[in-house]
């Protein structure tokens, strides 16, 4: 059985690190005793987080790395050296209709969100597979347990990411390889990437804080969990569903599900950063 990884004297590498919740992991792993790694498209960004680190006495690297450009994180990978956590937190949301959305925003939600699961945990994995150690952690969302209206790329693309973590940790277990798969799956997080959203029972489904969901995966990592769900009521959705679809649905209403993107702007364009749920 797969067990936790210790993040003291451990690398992390984080993708989308230079801000959000990824920015937050980078820093926590970095008090915990690790080596960070951070990738971003926002070069500056990265270097700011790689700063910090090192101001505060951690060590880190940060890179430029578009994780949708294969042979870009190949090259990316190499110059990374070993890594025993990779952490693909790396997301783009456009809160569009489907009607509304344009082509490319659509495609650019598919490569950014799932795509690059591939090309970034294929670049580690086998590295970890022969080391006998490691976790690859996907952070995914709620939204990839339930559709959410003006989020057809994107909750599509949550349960792509849900799917590939799943069929990762069986493979995995099948082969009788020691390294462990964690899927984080939070309701939206105050990093800005979803700003404008709003919840219609904060106490239930409360909009959660980056530095709080940091700190849970974190623990999660090094407890060799397979799966953190924010917050516990979440967890009820897989036993909801053997409701028929129009009540699934109507419950959905009433949480006000459908309704939380109603005032979405999300952050400036251009950003592939830290992550919400």
């Amino acid at each position: 059985m797969a067990k936790g990884t210790r993040l003291a004297g451990a690398t992390l590498l984080v993708t989308g690190g230079g801000s959000g919740l990824g920015r937050r992991m980078a820093l926590g792993a970095a008090r915990r005793g690790s080596r960070v790694v951070i990738w971003d498209v926002d070069a500056a960004a990265g270097a700011a987080v790689r700063d910090e680190i090192r101001a505060a006495g951690g060590q880190a690297d940060a890179q430029y790395v578009d994780v949708t450009d294969r042979d870009a994180v190949k090259a990316a990978a190499a110059e990374a050296g070993t890594v025993d956590v990779v952490v693909n937190n790396a997301g783009v949301v456009s809160g569009q209709r489907l009607l509304d959305a344009t082509e490319d925003a659509i495609a650019r939600t598919m490569n950014v969100n799932v795509l690059a699961l591939y090309w970034v945990t294929r670049a580690f994995l086998g590295g970890m597979v022969e080391r006998r150690r490691g976790t690859v952690v996907t952070v995914a969302s709620a939204a990839g347990l339930v559709g959410v209206a003006r989020q057809t790329d994107y909750s599509a693309s949550k349960f792509a990411a849900v799917g590939f973590n799943e069929s990762l940790r069986a493979e995995l277990r099948a082969d009788r390889a020691d390294v462990n798969t964690l899927v984080v799956c939070p309701f939206y997080i105050n990093t800005g990437m979803f700003d404008g959203v709003r919840t219609r029972w904060p106490l239930l489904l409360p909009i959660l804080e980056e530095e709080d969901v940091a700190a849970r995966v974190l623990d999660a990592i090094e407890a060799g969990h397979r799966k953190l769900v924010l917050p516990p009521l979440v967890n009820l959705l897989p036993v909801l569903r053997v409701l028929p679809v129009g009540v699934f649905d109507r419950l959905m209403d009433v949480l006000g599900v459908n309704r939380t993107m109603d005032h979405f702007t999300g952050r400036a364009p251009g950003r592939t950063g830290g992550h919400s749920g």
